[in-house]
């Protein structure tokens, strides 16, 4: 009786959200409200409970409401070619966005890219305040990676910013887009794309 090798191995891409394929959300809201200090993200803090304990911090100092957020988030658009870098990728391979955004967050977002499956997070909304926040669970990029990877599919996943380095170094193949020169040297094992052609072409050759 022969021993079946199991199915042959399937692909499988994850990308970060904010930076890659649409813009930060939490600058817009700095651009609005006149906050400088909301322009601080991920690219700059690879602290992300401390980075968004200070979100809240000045969410509360401020008065700022889910609502406004909302109407902020309600403004934007994917970047410039997003659309169509994501239809052209998954055409070619099934893709699953991984962002340490929130749902409430995401989801208009969502509408515009043609509805992607994001693994994401949840605020704690009370009273039109956001109080607090649900982490799927501590470092969900790079365990989501590694969940797929025993299920026997090949990924590569592509961010720009300190809290996408876990997921790249649990991927088979790990890839910058965009990233600040400062994050791109310090992890120089990934190489870095520009633009959404070299972004493709990256992971095709990755897959």
């Amino acid at each position: 009786m022969s021993i079946s090798a199991g199915p042959p191995q399937q692909t499988l891409v994850t990308l970060d959200l904010e930076g890659v394929l649409v813009p930060e959300i939490w600058i817009a809201v700095a651009e609005r409200t006149g906050i400088p200090e909301l322009r601080r993200t991920t690219r700059d803090e690879p602290d992300y409970d401390l980075l968004m304990k200070s979100r809240l911090t000045l969410l509360d100092e401020h008065g700022l409401t889910m609502s406004l957020i909302s109407d902020v988030i309600g403004t934007l658009e994917p970047l410039p070619g997003a659309r169509e870098f994501l239809d052209r990728l998954r055409e070619r391979t099934q893709v699953i966005i991984l962002s340490d955004t929130f749902e409430q967050f995401a989801a208009p977002l969502m509408r515009q890219l043609g509805w992607p499956a994001i693994l994401c997070h949840q605020l704690v909304v009370e009273r039109d305040q956001i109080v607090s926040y649900a982490l799927r669970m501590p470092d969900q990029k790079s365990r989501a990676v590694t969940a797929f990877r025993s299920l026997n599919y090949r990924v590569v996943a592509a961010g720009d910013s300190y809290n996408d380095a876990t997921m790249l170094g649990s991927a088979d193949a790990g890839i910058w887009f965009h990233a600040p020169e400062t994050i791109a040297a310090e992890f120089p094992a990934y190489p870095s794309t520009n633009s959404y052609d070299e972004l493709y072409a990256a992971i095709d050759a990755a897959l």
